[in-house]
């Protein structure tokens, strides 16, 4: 992997990431932008303990462009865009309308291919190895920066997700706390630790899923199962064999097998509901382990980060053709699911669909 950084007309940093070492990256941002100017701030929920990003300056964000306008396709000749360059393999680059920025963090996009009219689940093989080398080095590049406690990659695809710019790309969000999702898990595995002897919570998880009826794909490498208590009409959690706390440490030969296994998910996903049905609608969620600060220790009872297992969680809010699942009052209020769709149907049903 070819990394060449270079800084956007605003002083925003971009990283072409390519395959080969000879790439030209030399194209200069044109564009007459003023410097970003954000109102970024972290709040705290006094009740629950959690925290809430405000960002007044996203109100302005670009929304639901027309093609021939889209701002993550190569400039051409006539249109400049967030790419000075007239072609890319991977991009990545500061978020022009962050939700995190300074001292509160950082958001970067992250653009999967110049191909406008594709998805992630048309990418080569190694095109994913290349999106892989990517978020494992911005992960690394951002864990060195003394404001981040955590490095969320990400993916929404579609307008029933809230998606406002049709081109396939991600996000990173570098958080300056740890999320509440992460600190629910790490208080959970640290209980279960306590309470069988010193067991860890994710390898019992996923050997009990390797035991039941939920898996949906399997390899060397690789294990994908629908969760026992799935949140999601249609939810699948993806874990390395081998525990590690984030992507920094896979080894080689999981990297090499992550781009089969990914792109068989996501593809069974666009086949769940039949034929003649509209590209499923999804999130993609890398779940990894905060980082550790030198001047701060694990919060007492919590499981450390080397107990953290790195996983992939990837989901629909469709729930049959043509309905979707919406967070209604328990979900929304109270923060409890119902979900529609038994999990062991929803797993049998993923299987059905393999390529």
């Amino acid at each position: 992997m070819h990394k060449t950084p270079i800084r956007l007309a605003d002083g925003r940093e971009l990283f072409y990431y390519d395959l080969r070492d000879d790439a030209e990256r030399g194209a200069v941002d044109r564009r007459p932008l003023d410097k970003v100017a954000t109102a970024s701030q972290v709040r705290r929920d006094p009740l629950l303990g959690d925290s809430v990003c405000v960002a007044s300056h996203r109100q302005d964000r670009t929304y639901h462009p027309p093609a021939d306008e889209c701002p993550l396709c190569p400039s051409t000749k006539d249109r400049l865009s967030e790419i000075p360059a007239d072609d890319y393999a991977v991009v990545v680059f500061e978020n022009r309308f962050p939700s995190l920025a300074g001292d509160s963090g950082r958001c970067e996009v992250v653009c999967f291919t110049a191909d406008h009219q594709a998805s992630f689940a048309d990418l080569t093989e190694e095109q994913v190895a290349l999106v892989l080398g990517a978020w494992t080095d911005r992960t690394a590049e951002l864990a060195r920066l003394p404001q981040v406690a955590q490095v969320f990659c990400f993916e929404n695809r579609g307008a029933e997700i809230g998606v406002t710019l049709g081109h396939p790309h991600g996000q990173i969000y570098a958080y300056p706390f740890v999320t509440p999702r992460t600190e629910r898990m790490l208080r959970t595995a640290g209980e279960y630790g306590r309470r069988t002897g010193g067991r860890n919570l994710f390898d019992d998880v996923v050997s009990r899923e390797l035991a039941d009826s939920r898996v949906v794909w399997e390899s060397e490498h690789w294990v994908a199962f629908v969760p026992y208590a799935a949140h999601w009409p249609y939810e699948v959690h993806l874990y390395p064999r081998r525990r590690v706390p984030d992507l920094r440490a896979l080894d080689a030969p999981a990297r090499a097998e992550f781009p089969r296994a990914y792109l068989e998910l996501l593809r069974r996903f666009d086949r769940v509901f039949g034929p003649g049905q509209p590209p499923t609608p999804y999130i993609s969620a890398w779940h990894q382990a905060p980082f550790g600060r030198p001047d701060s220790e694990p919060a007492v009872g919590y499981a450390p980060r080397e107990e953290f297992a790195l996983h992939l969680e990837l989901f629909t809010v469709r729930r049959t053709p043509g309905k979707l699942k919406f967070l209604a009052g328990s979900e929304s209020g109270m923060d409890v699911f119902i979900n529609d769709v038994p999990p062991e149907t929803a797993a049998q049903r993923l299987r059905e669909v393999a390529s």
